[in-house]
């Protein structure tokens, strides 16, 4: 009986390709491995069959669009990671088109499935006031309160991706002048950041509430165990509630770790930082990434229109409007 070669092909695609010789992060081959689990339980349940028994000519371009669907539509996940579930499947099959000469045309379908544009709506930041609420909720005098408070403020003065955040060790930090911190990003790209000295107070206190070693994670649970970004988002959701009583335009607003982000990012731009700064202040790859900040800030594109000389300015009807013998002309053409 023929052996099944797909098996062994997704195990070489992960272990050898994307581990032994990309060395992708470990967070891509989660992400990687989450979107393959998922689409080999939809092929086995449309097929009535079990996930042991697929076979590579299972997987069809067919199957994928069905996938990608299921994800829109019941799922009802965002365009975005649809697209990241195509990407998983993208590189896998480009992969096979290389070591599997007869399945070329099998993998050529898939590739030629393509991304899907998504709305870009326009960027949304926090307000001064409503980030003094968010951080003056977190009850300082309880080591998880304190923990909570410290890293959204980290958030904010570094703007920093929230994993970014939660791998700090105590080595990354520079707490004597000139007060800074390394940041490990995307692709494994470090990056320094300034500390403002009130940033740096809060870490000499929590360090000294709650010494860690060299190569400790900074921000860890009640068990001692990393804290993870899911449960930072669920204690921001509580922090966020409490402050809206106290802000309401923070009624109803999303706010996510990642807005902290944003927020520093607009700050930056309505300081007149240049852009190129920004780029490097946040581990942006690409300076059109950083581009879409500098649209951001409603506050900066007011000033900017101030400047605008008031003899240039609309105050009154053009003069050909004013003109009754003009108007008169142009009515008889």
């Amino acid at each position: 009986m023929k052996a099944n070669p797909f098996p062994p092909l997704l195990h070489a695609f992960f272990h050898d390709w994307l581990v032994q010789q990309r060395n992708v992060s470990h967070h891509t081959v989660l992400s990687y491995r989450d979107s393959w689990r998922l689409f080999l339980r939809f092929v086995a349940a449309q097929k009535t069959s079990s996930v042991a028994k697929l076979g590579l000519s299972d997987l069809t371009a067919v199957e994928v669009l069905a996938f990608l669907e299921d994800i829109e539509q019941v799922r009802k996940s965002s365009i975005g990671t649809r697209n990241c579930r195509l990407s998983a499947l993208h590189s896998f099959f480009k992969y096979v088109a290389d070591r599997e000469p007869l399945a070329i045309a099998q993998c050529a379908a898939v590739l030629r499935i393509p991304t899907k544009q998504a709305p870009k709506p326009e960027v949304c930041d926090l307000e001064e006031d409503e980030i003094t609420a968010i951080l003056s909720q977190p009850d300082r005098s309880k080591i998880e309160g304190q923990r909570d408070h410290v890293l959204l403020a980290i958030l904010f003065n570094t703007g920093a991706r929230i994993q970014e955040a939660l791998n700090l060790t105590p080595k990354a930090l520079r707490l004597e002048s000139p007060f800074q911190v390394r940041l490990l990003g995307k692709g494994r790209k470090e990056r320094t950041c300034p500390l403002w000295p009130e940033t740096v107070e809060l870490l000499k206190v929590l360090l000294k509430r709650k010494p860690r070693k060299e190569d400790e994670r900074l921000f860890v649970n009640r068990y001692g165990c990393p804290l993870g970004a899911s449960g930072v988002r669920f204690k921001l959701k509580q922090y966020v509630a409490a402050a809206a009583k106290q802000v309401s335009s923070l009624d109803g607003k999303r706010v996510s770790p990642h807005k902290f982000r944003h927020s520093t990012a607009v700050s930056l731009v309505a300081a007149g930082v240049d852009i190129t700064v920004i780029r490097s202040w946040l581990g942006h790859v690409s300076l059109d990434t950083t581009n879409i900040y500098a649209r951001a800030n409603v506050e900066t594109k007011r000033k900017a229109l101030e400047t605008v000389s008031p003899s240039a300015r609309p105050g009154k009807p053009p003069r050909w409007k004013r003109e009754v013998e003009l108007l008169a002309w142009l009515d008889s053409l």
